[in-house]
């Protein structure tokens, strides 16, 4: 328990408990405003009440996501001040800037328009609420744009040096398109888009699983299938890019992500970690299964690495990141997920194309509707993954190869640091309750199709019967009244 007295340790773990759970929050408003922006537009275009239904439905789970991921994110800020003071110091006037523009260019501006998305649908016209909902989506991105600018800034600084302890930007936009900037954001923006479907879809197959509104909820199962055709091999791809830059530009990283300890000489074939059990004393695997040569075909598509394989014993201890297994398996588990996402996305397209979708089949399909409830939460573990990934593996450092995870902290007593940490814990674990009730009370109510259609369209939803029975709506429209 020695790690209760260093206050660096314990700063660590806080900074990765208030990181890693307000990551869960923006994850699905960044994904879902995109989502929201088509089924608006739908029903723009096509005055299907089915899509301005959806729209009101799935704004809810919006909005009390974006309640909690603001207010897990202004801590979360607050503490490169409080216990990263000196990392603040010495990088404020990029980093700083960084974060600021996510506050004033993208929180800013989804807080102001997010009022007149929900309750704006008969106070506006149609152009301008979808208008307010396309600047909310807009603004919910922006925050993945500027924090992963910052963090990817972290992960291959540039665009200045180091002078007396303070990073001088000498090129702003370099250090803004930084070698790993694109592809961090595209794939950080692809995988809240992903996270954000087959949440939809999940929560969708619950619903016909239930039987309650199927026909409402194929509707939407089959967009976010729609869109996760494109999205889930995308995603896979964008993901080998950034192995391929950390291969490039970060070794150790790579070298822990893959549990290799000794080092392969160019032109020489890689071996593969399948499944390992990395042993950071003795400097090796205690056990393994290796696929022979794969990691040249991974990291370039061919046997022979162009560099260098380095392995963690080519740096000093002090030099390289520790909790290897920690960074070999949540590697792996993010890989695993992307791979089990992109699997069920082809199963469920070749079910779609057999005709088994169709509202009257749909219900027949359990075993693949259980996958997709099955799926839903596993975004958000490959995310948080994905991050534990990133940061873990950087370290010893803050800044890569600048300034030092030791230099970074602030120098605070281990006895506060403590009692914040575990303030963080209890009170985080409160709001995941109390996110867990409200969700599930939104899915318990389910959709009110009883909803006024703004316009008073003539063609009304579907009405649920008996459950799975569905017959049109006949009641006369206030336009026919």
């Amino acid at each position: 328990m020695e790690f209760l007295s260093d206050s660096v340790v314990l700063s660590r773990m806080q900074f990765a408990l208030t990181a890693l759970f307000h990551m869960l929050w923006p994850v699905l408003t960044t994904g879902m405003g995109i989502y929201l922006v088509i089924v608006e537009g739908l029903w723009l275009k096509t005055r299907n009440p089915d899509y301005y239904l959806h729209a009101r439905f799935w704004s809810k789970f919006y909005v009390l996501n974006f309640g909690i991921g603001v207010a897990t994110g202004i801590p979360m800020e607050f503490q490169f001040g409080t216990n990263w003071a000196p990392f603040s110091e010495a990088v404020g006037n990029f980093f700083g800037s960084v974060i600021g523009f996510e506050a004033s260019w993208a929180f800013m501006l989804e807080a102001a328009f997010l009022g007149i998305m929900l309750f704006g649908w008969e106070r506006v016209n149609p152009a301008i609420h979808y208008l307010s909902t396309i600047l909310v989506a807009v603004g919910a991105n922006l925050s993945t744009l500027w924090i992963l600018t910052a963090n990817s800034w972290m992960q291959t600084p540039s665009g200045g040096e180091m002078v007396n302890g303070k990073f001088i930007v000498s090129d702003y936009f370099q250090a803004i398109l930084n070698p790993s900037m694109v592809n961090s954001v595209m794939h950080m923006f692809f995988a809240t888009l992903e996270t954000s479907l087959f949440v939809i879809g999940g929560i969708s197959a619950w619903y016909i699983l239930k039987q309650r509104h199927q026909a409402f909820f194929a509707r939407s199962l089959k967009i976010a299938l729609a869109a996760a055709i494109a999205v889930a091999p995308l995603q896979i791809y964008l993901g080998h890019l950034s192995g391929e830059q950390v291969y490039h530009y970060q070794p150790t990283k790579l070298a822990a992500m893959e549990a290799q300890w000794e080092s392969s000489p160019a032109g020489q074939p890689a071996d593969w970690s399948l499944l390992a059990i990395p042993n950071d004393k003795a400097q090796k695997n205690d056990w393994e299964i290796t696929v022979p040569n794969a990691l040249g075909y991974i990291l370039e598509f061919r046997k022979n690495l162009s560099e260098p394989l380095r392995g963690l014993k080519e740096w000093k201890p002090e030099d390289r990141p520790h909790m290897v297994g920690l960074i070999y398996y949540a590697f792996r588990t993010m890989i695993a997920i992307g791979f089990f996402l992109a699997g069920l996305m082809l199963w469920s397209t070749l079910q779609w194309l057999r005709g088994k979708l169709s509202p009257e089949n749909i219900s027949q399909q359990r075993w693949l509707m259980r996958a997709w409830i099955f799926a839903a939460p596993l975004g958000y573990i490959a995310v948080d993954s994905g991050w534990i990934v990133r940061c873990v593996g950087r370290q010893p450092w803050t800044l890569y190869k600048e300034i030092r995870t030791v230099d970074a902290a602030s120098h605070l007593p281990a006895s506060n640091v403590l009692v914040s940490l575990t303030s963080f814990a209890t009170v985080y674990s409160l709001l995941f309750i109390a996110a867990l009730y409200f969700g599930s009370r939104i899915i318990r109510r389910g959709p009110n199709l009883d909803l006024p259609i703004p316009g008073g369209e003539t063609t009304k939803p579907a009405v649920e019967t008996t459950p799975g029975e569905f017959i049109p709506d006949e009641r006369p429209t206030e336009a026919q009244q």
